[in-house]
C-alpha cells in the first residue's frame, strides 16, 4: 500500500477509534498517526491469533486498524491517567 493509502487509512481509522474511545476526535494529525500506529498494532495483534493484518485499502484492513487504534488509545489513557469519556 502506498504512503497516501496509509495516511488515508490512518485518518479514517484514527478518527473512528477516537470517536469510540473519547467521543471526540484527537485532531487530524494525531488521528492519522493514531490510525497508522493502530494499523501496525492491530496487524501484530491479529497475527498473534493467526489472522492477517492490514492487507490493503479495504474494509478488513480498516477493522484491523480501528481495533489497533482503540488498543493504543486505551493504553495511552492508562499510562497518562487521562480518563476516556464513555
Amino acid at each position: 500500500m502506498s504512503i497516501i493509502g496509509w495516511v488515508v487509512l490512518g485518518l479514517i481509522a484514527g478518527f473512528i477509534a477516537s470517536k469510540i474511545v473519547n467521543k471526540t476526535g484527537e485532531g487530524m494529525i494525531l488521528d492519522i498517526v493514531l490510525g497508522i500506529v493502530g494499523g501496525l498494532v492491530g496487524g501484530w495483534l491479529f497475527s498473534l491469533f493467526g489472522a492477517e493484518g492490514v492487507t490493503g485499502f479495504n474494509v478488513y484492513s480498516m477493522v484491523v486498524a480501528v481495533i489497533g487504534a482503540i488498543v493504543v488509545l486505551l493504553i495511552y489513557h492508562a499510562i497518562t491517567g487521562r480518563r476516556a469519556v464513555r
